[in-house]
């Protein structure tokens, strides 16, 4: 009789997981829907004080990432490892990742119970995620200093953030590029910062490559998390401005240089 595994990487599995996909979408769209008009807001209203909604809501949603990993992992869509996940859940910490598949914020988040991302301005205004998004104290995506200044602040106190140094997912076939905020927000908070890799063993919801593209095989996800790295060793000199962020988003492409060789390793 066929394993299970071998007859998810089959043509008729391959099938099957394009089939899965379309499922797992749907279920996260009526997912999130369903509980930001009724599980989100109980947890919100019958909160006390000022940071217990924050932290309720980002516990809230951890859950529920992990809950929704843990499906797609049940449909047969991936399998993946994680090592040195307590480095994780150390507050105040500024973590970067690279950005290879549209689920990569999904996976982190699911490993930590409360951080705190930048979020696209946009969803503040969808009728059913702005609320959610604002009680989990979640950081609108503006523009330069500004944006700086919020994540710093959050950082300083206390807060984890997780940053995608790349702005956006990379792009197959094309090198890799840092944009510089993540440095500038670093450099501004003085704070340590965790890197961490994720490697990807197949193209999947990669940028370009539509949803229903799915691989010859499982994709297969290793996320490591790396030694944090201290203001005393990335700005000795505690300077700030373009140079200094120059130099230690240099360090960023030159430390993703190689996952990111690893990951395109299944292009043509």
């Amino acid at each position: 009789m066929m394993g299970m595994g071998v007859f998810l990487d089959s043509t008729m599995g391959r099938y099957w997981r394009v089939l899965a996909t379309g499922f797992a979408f749907i279920v996260f769209g009526l997912g999130a829907l369903v509980i930001s008009i009724t599980v989100l807001p109980v947890l919100r209203l019958t909160a006390v004080g000022k940071t217990t909604p924050r932290r309720r809501i980002q516990y809230a949603i951890h859950l529920i990432l992990k809950a929704y990993v843990g499906f797609m992992r049940s449909l047969g869509l991936l399998t993946y490892e994680v090592t040195d996940i307590e480095r994780l859940w150390v507050p105040g910490q500024l973590i970067i990742a690279n950005h290879p598949t549209l689920i990569d914020v999904v996976f982190l988040i699911s490993l930590m119970p409360r951080v705190d991302c930048i979020v696209k301005q946009g969803l503040w205004r969808h009728p059913f995620l702005r609320w959610p998004i604002i009680w989990g104290s979640y950081i609108p995506n503006r523009m330069g200093e500004e944006l700086v200044a919020d994540c710093a602040a959050v950082l300083r106190a206390g807060h984890s953030l997780l940053i995608f140094p790349e702005g956006t997912r990379s792009s197959p076939g094309q090198p890799l590029r840092m944009q510089r905020g993540a440095a500038h927000i670093a450099l501004a908070a003085g704070v340590n910062i965790l890197p961490v890799t994720i490697e990807v063993s197949e193209a999947t919801l990669t940028k370009g490559y539509p949803w229903y593209r799915v691989p010859r095989r499982r994709p297969h996800f290793r996320i490591k998390v790396g030694e944090p790295l201290p203001p005393s060793v990335y700005n000795p000199d505690r300077r700030s401005g373009v140079l200094p962020a120059r130099r230690l988003s240099k360090f960023f492409l030159k430390y993703y240089a190689a996952v990111d060789a690893q990951n395109q390793s299944w292009l043509p």
